[in-house]
């Protein structure tokens, strides 16, 4: 039977690589429509928790996993001999920044090898972890076709960028159109024809270079609309004003304008690195991108501008940053869910350590917080745990804080996601963005 024909019927093997906020919403995802199958991870407690029915996604529900398991329509292995037997692969592996913010592509080299040493004819190979332009045809085409197959014909080999939002109810995964771009027309079909089964529509762009493009551009849209709204954020202090209620008035506009929120910095795996792929891809042509150097500036210097913020508020009480019992409200880089990667809270917290403060934190679903090895205590959040604290600041706005608490008992606050909007705190024991 064709691939086209198993594609369609379901009975086609699928092989997800990387089961982490990506990859294991997509493989549940193929698994729930009929799909058989099989979430690679090298993370042996990541496998051994899934082969139990247990989810760490939020996005993810256990039972469901329980279900699709019971069902053997999924299972989770760290063994790549699976790639032989399955007739679809999509690598969903991290693509980090080095310390010198150049790209860090070596988990998609390691799982691209793995794939290659498995490869046979009639599979179709997708990579979804966002990467620079050019990755798809220039490194992975080359190693695929080493082994003698023929591209468009003997296998197929396209790009379709991730676009999951963690903790977003609203948009699920077969609510995001999916973009696709193949080496040929013939794997851009077969990639769409995949995806067709999970989404309500699938794009199909000339080349994967399009569609790797296209993932840099929605970022590095976010990630320069955040650094004007955090520079505003800056400005409006200066002016007297609040950059909030500026936000609002200007949202009522019905067109040309889109609302975007200051916060402590930006974080997660995609808007922070995004841009810099491709910055990083662009000044290899000698061209350098001034916008994304220039919202990756401001951006990164928001942790500090919170901190000269704390520093100011705890002046005008007569106390010092140095010896401080500052209680952090957040360290996820985003509300609902448990990702630390890229988090500003990370800096923000290194920083007041640095500078003699005594720190801890709370947050629902961090349960432990070790960084570059400074180790912070956790705290169950209690109307005497926050009385304690010298001040305290909101960095991730959970729903599941109390923030009337908060804001009653706490001796200052300084609130970078403008969380306590519409409570009644006294100006001279609170601080917005």
């Amino acid at each position: 039977m064709r691939l086209s024909d198993r594609l369609r019927n379901h009975s086609a093997k699928i092989a997800v690589i990387g089961q982490g906020y990506v990859g294991l919403p997509l493989a549940v995802e193929f698994a729930k429509v009929g799909f058989q199958v099989t979430g690679i991870d090298l993370d042996l407690e990541k496998v051994a928790t899934l082969n139990r029915g247990e989810s760490y996604i939020p996005d993810v529900e256990g039972r469901t996993i329980r279900y699709l398991l019971e069902g053997r329509r999924y299972q989770a292995t760290n063994e790549m001999e699976v790639l032989t037997e399955s007739d679809a692969i999509i690598i969903c592996v991290p693509t980090p920044l080095r310390k010198t913010k150049d790209p860090d592509i070596s988990f998609v080299l390691s799982s691209a090898n793995e794939v290659k040493t498995h490869l046979r004819a009639g599979q179709l190979i997708i990579l979804e972890s966002t990467t620079y332009p050019g990755t798809t045809r220039e490194l992975l085409l080359p190693m695929f076709e080493e082994q003698g197959l023929k591209v468009g014909r003997d296998f197929f080999l396209a790009f379709s960028p991730e676009r999951i939002d963690p903790g977003n109810q609203q948009f699920l995964v077969r609510d995001i159109p999916k973009v696709v771009g193949g080496i040929t027309p013939e794997c851009s079909w077969m990639a769409g024809l995949l995806y067709g089964q999970i989404v309500t529509r699938v794009l199909e762009v000339s080349n994967p270079t399009v569609a790797e493009l296209a993932k840099l551009y929605e970022n590095t849209f976010r990630s320069v609309n955040i650094a004007l709204a955090n520079e505003f954020a800056m400005m409006c202090r200066y002016l007297g004003v609040s950059v909030w209620e500026v936000i609002d008035a200007a949202a009522t506009k019905p067109f040309g304008f889109m609302p975007f929120s200051p916060g402590p910095g930006i974080g997660g795996h995609c808007i922070p690195i995004d841009p810099i792929y491709l910055s990083w891809k662009l000044r290899l042509s000698g061209y350098e991108a001034r916008f994304i150097a220039l919202a990756d500036e401001v951006n990164r210097s928001m942790p500090r501008y919170v901190i000269e913020l704390l520093m100011d508020g705890l002046n005008t009480q007569g106390k010092c940053l140095k010896g401080a019992h500052i209680l952090i409200l957040g360290v996820a880089y985003k509300k609902g869910v448990g990702d630390m990667r890229e988090s500003p809270a990370l800096d923000v917290i290194s920083e007041l350590q640095r500078k003699g403060s005594d720190v801890c934190y709370a947050d629902p679903f961090v349960p432990s917080l070790a960084h570059e090895g400074l180790h912070t205590p956790r705290v169950e959040l209690t109307a005497e745990v926050i009385r304690a604290a010298d001040a305290v600041v909101i960095l991730t706005d959970h729903r599941e804080f109390d923030y009337l608490m908060i804001v009653q008992m706490a001796n200052f606050i300084v609130d970078a996601r403008n969380a306590t909007n519409g409570l009644n705190v006294p100006s001279d024991r609170i601080v917005r963005l």
